[in-house]
Order: structure tokens, then sequence, then C-alpha cells
């Protein structure tokens, strides 16, 4: 279930609005097959580890990371697969939770005569597939927000200067998560102030696949962005009572077919972060990793948009009151019982930083 776990987190970022799934195939001991799910109409991992296998797969026991789809979408159900397999036993992790087949695997599998397992390593499997269950679940994508910061929680010097707070081991791993993720989201400011390419660089991608590009741009772009000239799909989030006036504050068109817009209306030069999270569902991304300044870090946080967080801790101090962190203007806490509260998930050392993720804590 291990390697099928591994198999199945290359999906990730790929799949949508499929989940990211890995099955292994073995007999006798021996792995005689495996695959994963690539992409959202291509083979489910089941029919790829099954088609590796071939006539070994006739009273194999196959290893899955979520349970077997029993319904009819763009790919016929992987029961009938397994079933036409004539495998003997089938083990998955956890439970789906789309409606059209949660649940019904094992009833089916058993008519068949294959004995049914489900649940070891549960929980890694729920934890791979944390966009999937939300997005099913909640109908918006998985929201993880990525903060680099010194030691006193400062995110850029008064002037704005952020560049580099955290090492180039952390660097590389906010890539690896950029290549996991189906998008990656920033405010206008940040292009103003950084012109960031937003894609995956500093890691190799074993398909050269990059992230969508989301930013959000009430007043509009310069024509001259950096992540205007690089590959892939970009969503601009434009206010709709200004498109056509300000679609880019030098008046210059953008012609690349990659280029979406989606419009909604900046109150305040502000978005509601719900309708954007809405306008991404509607474009089936599941996943966005939030790269943003601390303006639009402390939005979501107030908005209670945010399903995990990712600190990058430098070991830094600016001791400066004045330097920049993550805040939302006119927030004022008088109580710590006030404080949003995140339970540690795990601590890792990057180099000579720290990588902390955390969860937000069930209210109780």
């Amino acid at each position: 279930m291990r390697q099928a776990l591994v198999l199945a987190a290359q999906g990730l970022g790929r799949t949508s609005p499929n989940p990211a799934v890995g099955a292994v195939v073995v007999r006798d001991g021996v792995v005689v097959g495996s695959g994963y799910h690539h992409a959202a109409g291509q083979p489910h991992a089941e029919v790829e580890a099954l088609r590796e296998a071939g006539e070994a797969a006739r009273g194999a026991t196959v290893y899955i990371t979520l349970e077997p789809c029993s319904h009819h979408g763009r790919t016929p159900p992987c029961t009938d697969a397994l079933i036409t397999a004539g495998v003997a036993r089938v083990v998955y992790a956890c439970p789906d939770c789309d409606e059209r087949c949660a649940g019904q695997a094992e009833a089916i599998l058993r008519e068949a005569g294959i004995e049914t397992q489900c649940g070891p390593l549960a929980d890694e499997a729920r934890r791979l597939n944390e966009a999937y269950f939300k997005f099913k679940q909640a109908g918006r994508p998985f929201v993880t927000l990525k903060l680099a910061l010194t030691l006193d929680g400062r995110c850029a010097t008064r002037e704005g200067d952020s560049q580099w707070i955290t090492s180039e081991a952390s660097r590389r791993r906010v890539h690896r998560l950029r290549d996991q993720m189906d998008a990656v989201m920033v405010g206008a400011g940040t292009v103003r102030a950084d012109d960031p390419a937003l894609t995956v660089r500093l890691v190799e991608s074993h398909d050269g696949r990059q992230p969508v590009r989301v930013v959000l741009a009430p007043e509009g772009l310069a024509a001259t962005a950096r992540f205007f000239r690089e590959p892939g799909t970009t969503v601009v989030v434009m206010d709709g009572d200004r498109f056509n006036a300000a679609l880019f504050s030098d008046h210059r068109p953008v012609e690349r077919e990659e280029v979406d817009y989606a419009l909604l209306h900046a109150r305040q030069d502000r978005f509601d972060l719900s309708e954007v999270l809405e306008e991404l569902a509607a474009r089936k991304l599941m996943s966005v990793l939030v790269e943003g300044g601390p303006t639009l870090a402390g939005e979501f946080l107030e908005a209670g948009l945010v399903d995990k967080l990712v600190f990058f801790y430098a070991p830094k101090l600016l001791l400066d009151d004045e330097a920049r962190s993550p805040r939302v203007e006119g927030r004022k806490v008088s109580k710590i019982a006030a404080a949003l509260n995140f339970q540690i998930d795990a601590v890792e050392q990057i180099g000579p930083d720290l990588m902390v993720t955390l969860y937000p804590c069930s209210p109780d």
C-alpha cells in the first residue's frame, strides 16, 4: 500500500477533478503490475496496473489507495476491470466520497467472489487526497497558504524587500509544492513588486506540466508582466465593472489563448475570496497554493478559507516594528481567545530553515 501511495502522489495536480490514485498488483509475494492515474479521461490506476500484470493478475491481490469506482464516467467502472481480470483479493486504503459510487465497491466485488478489505494506511490515503475530498464535500478548492517568515514573523522589510528570506533549499521545496498543485495564486501587488514567473523551475517535473497561475487584479495589470510570457494557463480575476476600461494598466492587450478572465465585482478593490474560489472550482481546480503577500494571506486567514498552512521560518530577525507581516486591515485583537487556532502537523528542517505544516483546529 505504501508503494501504491508513492505512485498515487505522481498524479497530484494532474488528475482534477478526479482523485490521485495508485495501484499495485501482487501475486505470490511478487509485484507483477503497478500504475497510477495520470489525468482525467485517462485509464484509472487499477486499469494501468492490471494491464501491466496481464495474466499474472488472475488470483492476485490488488492494493489500491482509494475505493475502486463502480460507476460509468469518462472511463468504465474499475470494479468491472477487477472482476474481468480474475483477481482474488482487493485491498483499498479508504472509501471514496463520490456519491455516485461511495461504499458500493465492497458489495459488488464480494458478489463476484472477490475478497475485500478496507483500511490499511487510511489516514495517509485521505491526506494524499485532501484536496479531492474538500472539492467533493465543500464544492471549493483546497487552499494551502505558504509564507516565508523571519523568526519574528516578518515577510518583508518596511520597503517591501523579501528576496530572499529563506534559503534555496526552502525555495526548491516550494517549487515541489507548486508541482503538486492545480493552481498558484498571488495578488496584483505581488506581481508589481516581484514580477514572478509562478512556474515550477527549481525542481524537475516528471511531465513538464505547469500549475495554473491565478492573479487577483481588480485594477488591471501591465501586459509586460513576466507570468504572461510563461507557458501554461493563466486565470486573471478582474473587476467586471472595470474590465473594458482598464484591462491592463498600460492598455495593451495580451494575445494568448491560455489567458482566461474571471470577472467579479471588487468591493473596495478587494474580491470576495469565496467567490474567487467558486470561480476556480467551476474550472475544476481542486487545489490552490496561495503565495501572495501579507495582505492576501491575512484576508484568506480572516475569511476562514485556509485549509493548510505551510510556514518556512528562516533563522533571521529584522527587529523592525514597521517590517511587514501577514495582517488584516482593521483587525484588532484584545484577547488571546480571539486568536486563530492551528495544530502543528509536521516540523522539518530544510537546509538552515524550518518548515512548519499546520491545519486549522476543528471548532469545539
